[in-house]
């Protein structure tokens, strides 16, 4: 199509995602406070946060505060709601530049993603009811914890998308090898240093300086790493079948056996020499007079 078509084509889909993300923005507001309840109950959870009574002890410092985290929370339920919508748009605008093998890729990578980013969510918020403890101050300390509820859902959220883009590297390396940039070899050769590599970037992400939450994060992780590999093992065969089957079994650096005969030239009729032209059929660019042939 041409790009006028394209840019119209793409304002279309992004007011119908819009418009999904605003059903669900609506949906979500009604349910906020059940939502922002269930975020807040690791730190409701604790002793230490019902030191004035039997109430949650969370704060807000401005008047707009509690109101700006119910609308966030209500965008992201949105988001959550219309993820099937805006993303068929989306797919819907890319798919037909993509060959049938790239949209089998592209299926199977959202297929994957989608779980992984999930449980990395889950297992943020599990870290983050394990780790408060560790964090806040005891019962028995002079400092008393007052959160913010708008800094305390900031940091949570912020944590479980971080959590989620984590437990997504091990893909982005399955789809470096099925692309060809990365081999299995190559993969399982760096598992030394790809271990050690997870385990510090946990220990950075992680917000408990104990070692269970970054054991929470680096086991998964390592273990979806291996998971990579053994994926990549699996490609490289069978692209080596494939060309097996298509060029035999030759190496890379040997040349192949080309099937091709060879047919017999018939004797050619000799070439004469050229019969020179008459001045009349001399070709214009050469009928040039009183002008030097350097001109």
């Amino acid at each position: 199509m041409p790009l006028m078509e394209h840019l119209r084509e793409l304002r279309s889909r992004l007011f119908k995602s819009a418009l999904a993300i605003l059903v669900g923005f609506i949906i979500g507001y009604a349910v906020h406070k059940q939502v922002i309840q269930f975020l807040t109950e690791p730190y409701c959870g604790l002793a230490l946060a019902h030191r004035s009574g039997k109430a949650c002890d969370l704060i807000t410092y401005q008047v707009t505060s509690y109101f700006v985290v119910g609308l966030k929370v209500a965008l992201y339920i949105g988001l959550a709601l219309a993820c099937p919508v805006w993303f068929y748009q989306l797919w819907a605008f890319i798919a037909p530049g993509l060959h049938s093998n790239e949209r089998r890729w592209a299926f199977g990578f959202v297929g994957v993603a989608v779980p992984l980013f999930a449980g990395g969510v889950v297992l943020a918020y599990f870290v983050v009811s394990r780790g408060l403890a560790f964090l806040l101050p005891g019962m028995d300390n002079q400092v008393r914890a007052m959160l913010d509820v708008s800094g305390y859902l900031d940091f949570l959220t912020k944590l479980m998308v971080v959590f989620g883009l984590a437990l997504e590297f091990p893909l982005i390396l399955a789809l470096l090898n099925a692309a060809g940039i990365l081999s299995a070899k190559r993969l399982l050769g760096w598992w030394r240093i790809a271990i050690f590599l997870m385990f510090v970037i946990s220990a950075f992400v992680t917000p408990t300086p104990d070692p269970f939450g970054m054991t929470a994060l680096a086991i998964p992780m390592v273990t979806l790493y291996f998971g990579a590999v053994a994926f990549a093992f699996l490609n490289d065969r069978r692209k080596a079948r494939k060309l097996a089957a298509e060029y035999g079994a030759v190496d890379d650096d040997e040349a192949s056996e080309l099937s091709y005969t060879a047919e017999p030239v018939d004797d050619l009729e000799p070439v004469g020499a050229p019969e020179p032209l008459d001045e009349d059929e001399t070709p214009r660019s050469r009928r040039r007079s009183n002008f030097d042939d350097t001109i």
